[in-house]
């Protein structure tokens, strides 16, 4: 699909070495009794995708490296800018991180570093939490001790509803929030989009709706005011998709 390959590129344009990727854990590993708000994959290797992704959506296992040095950077420097970030060295990792390797890159070629965060399981950090987090990844990112190129990947949802009366509806169950959610993100409207989402107010959009946190943490790494160098949508039965690429130093293509 041509959408799906101009937003392969946008990563290819920036020629990186590592990938921190941002996802959530959909209880394949992490239940209600043991879900940490914030936790980073600290490990040579990662296996990747459970039974019941194979079954119902066709993902292939796969086995993805890792880059230990930096997983212990982000470790130690998130405990000095006040994130008591988790870890594990047993990690195993879902299509949250898989699917936008899968899209970006197929041949799965370089190492990892996943942060999980908590967008299921009450009690959930706020909003702002995952914007100051987003911030301080890019801070801990540009302070690493290494010349390697790093690109911050990141996951989340628009509206959704999962098992609920709008789960299959011919787009997303609330098209207006995804409009907003949409222009707030390309634009990098931080305090916008703060002034109007919280725990509560993202039930109403879809019972699955959590999950645009994890895009409110992207818009902390770019920075308020940082329009996006790539924006791009794709309307779904159930859902919206929206890809969103920002270059710090300026677009290469």
């Amino acid at each position: 699909m041509a959408k799906i390959e101009r937003f392969r590129e946008t990563l290819t344009a920036a020629r990186p070495d590592v990938l921190v990727m941002v996802g959530s854990d959909h209880f394949h590993q992490l239940w209600l009794d043991n879900m940490p708000q914030f936790l980073v994959g600290k490990a040579p290797f990662f296996d990747a995708n459970f039974y019941n992704e194979e079954r119902e959506f066709g993902l292939p296992k796969m086995t993805l490296r890792g880059e230990e040095d930096l997983a212990a950077h982000l470790l130690r420097d998130g405990l000095d800018r006040d994130f008591d970030l988790a870890f594990s060295n047993e990690l195993r990792i879902d299509h949250s991180i898989t699917c936008p390797i899968i899209t970006l890159r197929p041949e799965a070629d370089l190492p990892i570093v996943p942060v999980y965060t908590n967008i299921f399981a009450p009690p959930m950090p706020q909003p702002r939490r995952f914007v100051a987090l987003g911030r301080a990844l890019r801070e801990m990112v540009e302070s690493w001790d290494s010349d390697k190129r790093v690109a911050v990947i990141g996951t989340g949802h628009l509206s959704l509803e999962l098992g609920g009366p709008r789960q299959f509806g011919e787009h997303g169950p609330d098209p207006e929030f995804d409009r907003k959610a949409v222009e707030w993100i390309a634009s990098g409207d931080i305090e916008g989009c703060l002034a109007e989402v919280t725990l509560d107010s993202l039930h109403t959009p879809g019972n699955a709706t959590h999950g645009f946190m994890d895009f409110m943490l992207m818009m902390g790494v770019a920075g308020e005011g940082a329009k996006a160098d790539h924006v791009d949508t794709l309307d779904l039965f159930h859902t919206m998709e929206a890809y969103f690429t920002w270059y710090p130093g300026g677009d290469p293509r």
